[in-house]
C-alpha cells in the first residue's frame, strides 16, 4: 500500500513538474466569457478540445481551429489541463462531480482550472474530491468582463497549488494581462468576491454621487472629469459613467450575474461572521432592479434606482 501511494505521488508531482511543451487543453464553458477565452487559447497556438451545451458554440470554435467534442467525457479523457468556465456553484459540481462529468474520466494529474465564479466554499469541496483521485483544482475567476476576455486583458486571480499554478500560469496569461497565486484552493473566489463589493460599491457611490450633481443643476459630465483625475477617479468610474452619460445599459456585466457574485459574497461573509453592510445594501438595490425587469442590464443601472428615488436622469446634454 505504501509503495502504491508513493508512486501515485510520484507520478503527480512528475507531471506538474516536468517541461513538456504544451499539453492538450479542455475547455468546458463557452458562453459570453469562455468564448472570447477559448478563442484566444486557439490564436496563442494551444492544442484544445472544447465542449458546451450550445452547439453553436462548439461549432463556432471548431471553426476557429479547435477541436469539437461532443461530450464532457471526451474533454476530460483527452486533455491533461482543463479550464471550465461555467455560471455558478451548481453548474461547477455538475461538470467535475457529476455522472460522466470531468472526475470520472480525467487521468491522475489532471489540472483543472475553473475559472468560474463561484462559493469559495463549492470550490473547496470539489478540490477536495478532485484530490481522491490525483486531480487537482485550482480555482481561477476573473474579473474584466466581455470586453476584456476579448482582448486577453482579464485579471485572474488564483487558489490552489503552486506547483500546479506555474505549470498554467503561460497559459492563463494568454487570456489576461495578470495572474496572480494568492492562497489555498478558495483564496482565488474570496478574491474574486472581494473584487465584486469593490466593484458594487462604487457603481453605487457613483450613481449617488452623479444623481445628486445633477439633481443640484450641475453637469454630470464636467463633474465626472472635474474628479476623475483626483482621489474619487478610479477604473469603475472610467468605464461606468461614460455609459451612463450616453444611456449605455447594455452588458457589459449583468445585474443578474452580479447578484449571484454578491449572494456568494453574503453566504462566506456570514460563514465566517464577517459583516458586510454595505454588500447588503447594494444587493437590495440590484434585486429591486432585477425585479422590475432589469436583471439583464448592465450593473451600471444601479444608477436607474437612484435617479428613480430623486425623479431625474443622468445623461449627457
Amino acid at each position: 500500500m505504501k509503495g502504491a501511494f508513493q508512486l501515485r505521488t510520484y507520478r503527480r508531482r512528475r507531471y506538474i513538474t516536468e517541461e513538456n511543451g504544451m499539453s492538450k487543453v479542455g475547455f468546458i464553458g463557452l458562453g459570453i466569457m469562455g468564448k472570447p477565452m477559448a478563442k484566444n487559447l486557439v490564436k496563442a497556438g494551444y492544442d484544445l478540445i472544447v465542449y458546451d451545451i450550445v452547439d453553436a458554440a462548439v461549432k463556432e470554435l471548431g471553426e476557429a481551429g479547435a477541436q469539437a467534442a461532443p461530450s464532457i467525457a471526451e474533454v476530460a479523457q483527452a486533455a491533461d489541463i482543463i479550464v471550465t468556465m461555467l455560471p455558478n456553484s451548481p453548474h461547477v459540481k455538475e461538470v467535475v462531480l457529476g455522472a460522466d462529468g470531468v472526475l470520472e474520466h480525467a487521468k491522475e494529474g489532471t489540472i483543472i482550472v475553473d475559472m468560474s465564479s463561484i462559493s469559495p466554499i463549492a470550490s473547496q469541496e470539489i478540490a477536495a474530491e478532485c484530490e481522491k483521485k490525483g486531480v487537482i483544482l485550482l480555482d481561477a475567476p476573473v474579473s474584466g468582463g466581455e470586453p476584456k476576455a476579448i482582448d486577453g486583458t482579464l485579471a485572474i486571480m488564483v487558489g490552489g497549488d503552486e506547483a500546479a499554478f506555474k505549470k498554467v500560469e503561460e497559459m492563463l496569461l494568454k487570456m489576461g494581462s495578470s495572474a496572480v497565486l494568492v492562497g489555498a484552493v478558495g483564496s482565488g473566489n474570496v478574491t474574486k468576491l472581494a473584487n465584486q463589493i469593490i466593484v458594487a460599491l462604487n457603481i453605487a457611490a457613483m450613481s449617488e454621487a452623479m444623481v445628486l450633481a445633477t439633481k443640484n443643476g450641475v453637469d454630470p459630465e464636467k463633474v465626472y472629469n472635474a474628479i476623475r483625475g483626483g482621489l474619487a477617479g478610479s477604473t469603475v468610474l472610467d468605464a461606468k459613467m461614460p455609459m451612463v452619460l450616453s444611456g449605455n445599459f447594455n452588458p457589459g456585466f449583468r445585474i443578474e450575474l452580479h447578484i449571484k457574485d454578491l449572494q456568494n459574497a453574503l453566504d462566506c461573509a456570514h460563514s465566517v461572521n464577517s459583516p458586510i453592510p454595505l454588500t447588503a445594501e447594494v444587493m437590495e438595490i440590484m434585486q429591486g432592479l432585477k425585479v422590475a425587469g432589469m436583471e439583464k442590464n448592465d450593473h451600471d443601472a444601479i444608477i436607474r434606482h437612484y435617479e428613480k428615488l430623486a425623479g431625474v436622469e443622468v445623461r449627457r446634454d
